[in-house]
């Protein structure tokens, strides 16, 4: 089945499903949640119910799909998402509300879902992080990913310009191996020293 239910010490990941969507609103409409994430946080959930559809509901539809609701083990409320696409650079991302921060919530959930993709054979998977958010950097390493280097991208929908980080962690052994569709897409790049 895609998208197997995880259990971690504290946490529940599963599917969301549309008895979430109140949930999955107060992760979305947060502004400081949402502020380094490529949407606008969401008005009502009129909004939620479409980005869940547009989002969530046509991955679960796919062989194999990691979108999952994290959810505390006490009330499998979710709390925030995590997930990694199944395009070619298999992005691993994740949003959390902010009154579960600090906690090692998410870096819980992704060594959780990073074993999950590792064990299902995907041969890599990548990350970015805007370099104003050096915590979610933090989250990266934690769950084993090395940084590669980073760009400069006019960020859509939002309209400004962002330096990105790209990390990554290889499962195949090629780790002499990156991804640099990024690289080459944007001519401002570069490698910084962390």
């Amino acid at each position: 089945m895609n998208t197997p239910t995880l259990e971690t010490e504290r946490l529940i990941l599963r599917r969301f499903t549309e008895d979430d969507l109140e949930a999955l609103f107060l992760i979305l409409k947060d502004e400081e949640v949402n502020k380094f994430l490529p949407w606008y946080p969401m008005k009502n959930l009129e909004e939620t119910k479409k980005f869940y559809e547009e989002r969530y509901a046509v991955k679960y539809a796919q062989p194999q799909a990691y979108v999952y609701a994290i959810c505390l083990k006490s009330d499998h409320y979710p709390i925030g998402y995590i997930k990694v696409e199944m395009e070619d650079h298999h992005d691993f991302g994740y949003g959390l509300r902010k009154e579960f921060w600090h906690q090692g919530i998410v870096t819980e959930a992704g060594k959780a879902v990073v074993e999950q993709v590792k064990k299902d054979g995907l041969p890599y998977i990548t990350a970015t992080h805007d370099r104003n958010n050096p915590r979610s950097g933090n989250v990266m390493q934690k769950v084993g990913m090395k940084y590669c280097y980073s760009y400069e991208e006019q960020w859509q929908p939002k309209d400004f310009p962002v330096v990105f980080r790209m990390y990554q962690l290889n499962f195949d052994g090629n780790d002499d191996f990156v991804y640099k569709k990024y690289l080459n897409m944007y001519d401002n790049h570069f490698v910084e020293e962390l």
